[in-house]
């Protein structure tokens, strides 16, 4: 957690959040005291306009996401394009990253750049379009995925992966950091025996 951070959440009218259990314990480890306004993905669109009336009224707030970074395949994207239309300053305040934090871990880097798919289509078809388009600009492809759907995914896209090193990051820059390495082929075998749990990050090298 930055300075820069916490006086972000210290020191705004409210705070906006994904999963407002989490940030309110966030917020008491840190001993700070401030309204908290829930922003689900599901109802971000109907929640806008209350929140941009407290924009234009002077107020500040600050946009915080479950376990990632608001408006990176979480919620907050349509705010923050509001808040633009509005005329409303938005900064932002760079915290952890699971896309950096993957790629940088990873060892696929290569330091020519990647692309970051966020979460797949859930649809085969789509899911293998998605990535087979990505894998042709010729650089690392980066996607989220649940864990429950892991190995399946990772089995739908083997076919087009054959031997590539891929790289299955979990509950980066948490307590239980891991990183899987091999082929698609051996990590969906890995995960089908033990199951993953948390937050998933493939990288997929060149």
């Amino acid at each position: 957690m930055s300075r820069r951070a916490e006086r972000a959440l210290r020191e705004c009218d409210a705070v906006v959040a994904e999963d407002t259990r989490r940030t309110r314990i966030l917020m008491r480890s840190l001993g700070i005291e401030r309204p908290v306004i829930s922003l689900p993905a599901f109802d971000e669109e109907r929640r806008i306009p209350a929140l941009l009336a407290r924009l234009e009224a002077g107020q500040h707030l600050t946009l915080c996401s479950d376990a990632g970074t608001p408006a990176v395949s979480d919620p907050g994207s349509r705010l923050v394009a509001a808040a633009h239309r509005a005329g409303v300053t938005v900064t932002v305040v760079p915290g952890p990253s699971a896309v950096t934090a993957a790629v940088s871990g990873s060892g696929l880097g290569g330091g020519g750049g990647f692309v970051f798919l966020g979460f797949p289509p859930r649809s085969p078809g789509r899911l293998r379009r998605s990535v087979e388009a990505a894998l042709g600009l010729g650089v690392p492809v980066v996607l989220f995925e649940a864990a429950n759907r892991l190995a399946k995914t990772l089995e739908l896209i083997e076919p087009l992966l054959g031997d590539r090193p891929v790289v299955v990051a979990r509950e980066l820059t948490k307590v239980h950091e891991t990183f899987h390495r091999g082929t698609a082929r051996e990590l969906a075998e890995e995960l089908r025996r033990t199951p993953p749990r948390g937050e998933c990050t493939v990288v997929i090298g060149t």
